[in-house]
């Protein structure tokens, strides 16, 4: 009830949350047949599921512009930037968790840390989960089916793992136990796999973007957490606007970039 209202009070602002409804057991039986769980829940009709690879590849197939995916070093000139032996007037860091990695030798400390995310993707023969909708109970987990027979379940938020990208399998295991307590149709799938990233997070949580000061035609974002899949492409959309001069839709002081970085030397020169 209170997540209810508390949902219901921002509608006006957030329009996309959709219809809101408690659903009783029975609700959800028929919504999500194979879902084990007592209770009410709370059910919002704009909660939605994405495939990031897919939204990636497409997002960079329309960029229409270079786009560098490897380390390099930033070396700044007079009148712009210098990558990998290319120049360029204009640059955009998009590094995630690693936007320190590439501003500290230019004299930045930037408030980000890497938080390690893993998640199970299970594959079924006899489960259509086209239209199921997605489950997030509490605690860490959600439940998210998509296309053909798959459901996604995770993913965990690990602080302390830095930059590490080996899969650990307790934690995989943990997330299992966790989903089977609500979905016991896990143990049916005829396949699984894992998957794992890191996330970029600030010290309030808050994603952040903006042009680096001191450094004129350099502009940056990074912070957005778990959120990136749905901030990510509004954020992209207001750092263009930065760099074309066309009208912003937020109100980037809200997300101010000078708050997530220290500048320690001068980089006027």
């Amino acid at each position: 009830e209170d997540l209810y209202q508390l949902a219901h009070s921002r509608l006006e602002e957030s329009p996309l949350i959709g219809d809101l409804a408690i659903l009783s057991e029975k609700d959800i039986a028929e919504r999500f047949p194979d879902l084990q769980l007592k209770g009410d829940v709370l059910y919002a009709s704009g909660a939605a599921r994405l495939d990031g690879a897919g939204l990636t590849k497409t997002l960079l197939k329309a960029a229409n512009c270079a786009v560098i995916s490897k380390k390099v070093r930033l070396d700044p000139q007079a009148s712009g930037y210098r990558i990998d032996g290319a120049f360029y007037d204009r640059v955009i860091l998009a590094t995630g968790a690693w936007l320190g990695d590439i501003l500290r030798p230019l004299g930045y400390q930037v408030d980000v840390r890497p938080q390690k995310g893993q998640l199970l993707d299970y594959y079924f023969d006899d489960l259509k989960t086209d239209d199921l909708p997605v489950f997030m109970p509490e605690g860490e987990i959600d439940l998210i089916p998509f296309d053909q027979g798959k459901v996604s379940i995770g993913a965990s938020h690990e602080n302390d793992k830095g930059f590490d990208l080996t899969v650990d399998q307790s934690v995989l295991e943990r997330l299992e136990e966790e989903a089977r307590v609500f979905f016991p149709k896990l143990s049916e799938a005829w396949r699984k796999s894992d998957r794992l990233g890191i996330r970029a997070y600030t010290s309030d949580f808050s994603p952040f973007y903006g042009e680096v000061p001191g450094l004129p035609g350099l502009y940056a974002a990074s912070g957005l957490g778990s959120s990136g899949l749905t901030t990510g492409p509004l954020i992209a959309r207001e750092l263009v606007a930065m760099v074309t001069d066309q009208r912003f839709w937020l109100n980037a002081s809200d997300y101010d970039i000078n708050r997530y970085l220290t500048v320690e030397d001068d980089n006027s020169q």
